[in-house]
């Protein structure tokens, strides 16, 4: 039984509403990472909306991105995702609505008279506002309607009094209602414009948290005032700070930022990804490192941070780096598979069993799984490639003989790490040479570079075959 004064938890519903406008980047993702991640925590949902009035400049391409980048991160919402212009009848109904009770009115001011105003307000030091010319007041007289003009349809902000609200990041913010002039809710056809739509959203969607990006931060004194004149209340808001690209300008397709795909293709893990993208403006403690489970049991409004995030990339790959190496091998393997695949690798080759072990000799080297699939070519192809310099820094005349000792001494080994190690030794000590001058080479020889973990175990899993062939052609 519930105690009356108790009243339950809210059930949370949060959502994510980008406009597919442009490819979908880090800083938008990471303003959807938050709401997503606050409904998770709370048992609550989290909804995809897709806000697609902007018909000149919504392309299906960028809905694409927004649903393949969210999908790749894990972040699938509970429901939608919903499109704005489906929801038309749904606007324009509420509009009548708002109209018949006195908050809504035609304004027949051309765009002309208008900017004539604005000009006017500037030259005078005034903040540029619409005047309130066909705003309907007791006793006022309207000007006649001219003829053959669609109006618009303004909202009739309350006058004196503030909106307030307790930001979840800013704090406590206050407008007053004189700043704010009466918004064009409708364009002249009758279409709904962006802030009325929202209003309606949130409204008939139940959210009760909206947590996005500090440039909304205008709207939602506006956004509460057509909440409070449709009879609800307003949902509780978080305004995050910007994400900074590295020259520290506001992260933006402009300013060459990628879209959250492109990070899925060069080889970052959505694990990795979540972690980075949650530092970016919020913390646990000094926590770098943690899994999307702790990220979700951890998660509050009340360590968001308030200062502006930056975007670095050797952070985001160190990060990558650290979630590669606890991941198992045969997941790693997993996910090298495919990408061996779509390099000319035939599927049947990789069922051998070497690649689970490939990623764990190579996986402490690499900070993303492109790296690694890089490696695990070179066990499945038929060449390797050294370059110039390391041939002909290692592979001189002067080694030539010890290689071919070595190709002789491997073909009667038995082919583990051990016996490896043992037929190294012994040709070593025969060719009167030290491990490097002779491991070097190998190296270079049997898989394109010098630089590799211990020979015995490289070479094991390369296979006797490719090692011998490659030696006897140096």
């Amino acid at each position: 039984m519930t105690d009356k004064n108790h009243t339950p938890p809210q059930h949370v519903r949060t959502r994510f509403a980008p406009s597919p406008t442009g490819f979908i980047h880090l800083g938008n993702i990471r303003s959807a990472l938050y709401p997503w991640a606050f409904a998770r925590a709370t048992g609550g949902d989290f909804i995809l909306r897709i806000e697609d009035t902007d018909l000149e400049r919504s392309t299906q391409a960028a809905v694409d991105v927004i649903l393949e980048g969210m999908h790749w991160l894990g972040m699938d919402p509970d429901e939608g995702p919903f499109y704005q212009m489906q929801r038309m009848d749904r606007y324009k109904e509420v509009l009548a609505q708002l109209q018949a009770a006195g908050h809504v009115y035609p304004c027949y001011m051309s765009v002309v008279e208008l900017d004539a105003l604005r000009e006017k307000q500037m030259a005078a030091k005034e903040k540029p506002r619409y005047d309130g010319t066909w705003r309907p007041e007791s006793g006022k007289t309207l000007p006649p309607v001219p003829e053959g003009v669609q109006p618009v349809l303004r909202f009739k902000n309350p006058q004196g009094g503030v909106v307030a609200w307790d930001d979840k990041v800013k704090g406590r913010i206050e407008i007053r209602n004189d700043e704010l002039d009466d918004l064009v809710i409708a364009r002249p056809d009758g279409t709904p414009t962006y802030n009325f739509c929202v209003v309606v959203d949130d409204i008939d969607m139940a959210i009760t948290h909206v947590i996005r990006g500090d440039d909304h931060v205008n709207n939602t004194p506006r956004q509460i005032n057509i909440f409070r004149a449709l009879g609800k209340e307003p949902p509780v808001y978080a305004h995050l700070p910007t994400v900074l690209n590295e020259q520290g300008e506001k992260m933006s397709k402009r300013n060459g930022a990628k879209p959250v795909t492109q990070y899925r293709d060069e080889g970052f893990l959505p694990d990795a990804m979540v972690n980075y993208l949650a530092r970016l403006g919020w913390s646990h403690g000094d926590d770098e490192i943690f899994s999307r489970a702790q990220f979700i049991e951890w998660f509050n409004l009340d360590h968001l941070g308030r200062s502006a995030a930056q975007f670095d990339e050797a952070k985001l790959r160190w990060v990558n780096a650290q979630h590669l190496k606890a991941m198992s091998d045969d997941a790693l393997a997993a996910l090298i598979s495919p990408q061996l695949v779509q390099r000319g690798i035939a599927p049947e080759a990789l069922d051998d069993g070497r690649l689970p072990r490939i990623c764990a000799l190579f996986k402490d080297r690499c900070d993303t799984t492109v790296a690694l699939a890089d490696w695990a070519l070179v066990f499945y192809g038929s060449t390797v490639e050294p370059s110039a310099e390391e041939r002909a820094q290692h592979v001189t005349a002067a080694i030539a003989p010890a290689l071919d000792a070595l190709a002789a001494a491997l073909e009667e080994c038995v082919w583990d790490k051990a016996s490896i190690a043992a037929t190294f030794k012994q040709v070593l000590t025969a060719q009167g040479l030290k491990m490097p001058q002779l491991a070097m080479p190998v190296r270079v020889v049997t898989v394109g570079t010098a630089h590799t973990p211990s020979v015995d175990a490289v070479l094991e899993l390369v296979g006797k075959e490719k090692v011998i062939e490659r030696l006897r052609n140096h």
